[in-house]
């Protein structure tokens, strides 16, 4: 998956290009605390990971230029549900670079049905870089990713977490049954 049909407008908070997006999914989008934990407190713990794809591959262009990375450059990318129940809340694709895979953060590459923010949240010395929030709108390939049945915009929002110069890349969309959570 690479090329001009991937590419997402990303946007910082203060250039907010889905201003139509509620309140609501505000709360969401802009809390800059642990997605898990907050999901796992508002679904009384039945919170589950359904990993839909794990693979070594090449990230979209935006993925490469975020990350600094050179152009085909390989990574796992992870791509999850993170559900409340038995209805999924977020689709979240991970960029974790093979570089990164050597050192504190080489357990990434084998987190199975784990979710990754409780690794990256649970070490004090990640560093989070500021949010960039965009729309994911029904053309874009990785919009079937989410399984929502719908074709309205799914509001989304990525950020770089980092350890000792080693980047993981994680882009998190909101589908509307989470509204009113």
């Amino acid at each position: 998956m690479s090329g001009y049909r991937t590419r997402l407008r990303w946007r910082r908070r203060e250039q907010d290009l889905i201003s139509k997006v509620s309140p609501e999914f505000k709360r969401w989008l802009y809390d800059d605390s642990s997605l898990t934990a907050k999901i796992i407190d508002a679904c009384g713990g039945k919170f589950r990971v359904e990993v839909l794809s794990e693979m070594r591959t090449t990230p979209t262009p935006d993925e490469i230029q975020a990350l600094g990375l050179r152009y085909r450059s390989h990574a796992i990318i992870r791509q999850v549900l993170l559900y409340c129940d038995d209805t999924p809340w977020v689709y979240a694709r991970s960029v974790i670079p093979m570089t990164t895979l050597i050192g504190p953060l080489r357990r990434l590459s084998k987190l199975g049905n784990k979710p990754l923010g409780a690794i990256l949240f649970s070490n004090k010395r990640i560093i989070r870089s500021h949010m960039e929030i965009t729309g994911l709108d029904s053309e874009h390939p990785c919009y079937r990713w989410t399984r929502h049945s719908g074709n309205e915009l799914i509001p989304g929002r990525r950020s770089i977490f980092s350890l000792y110069k080693k980047n993981v890349l994680v882009s998190e969309f909101f589908l509307p049954k989470i509204v009113g959570k």
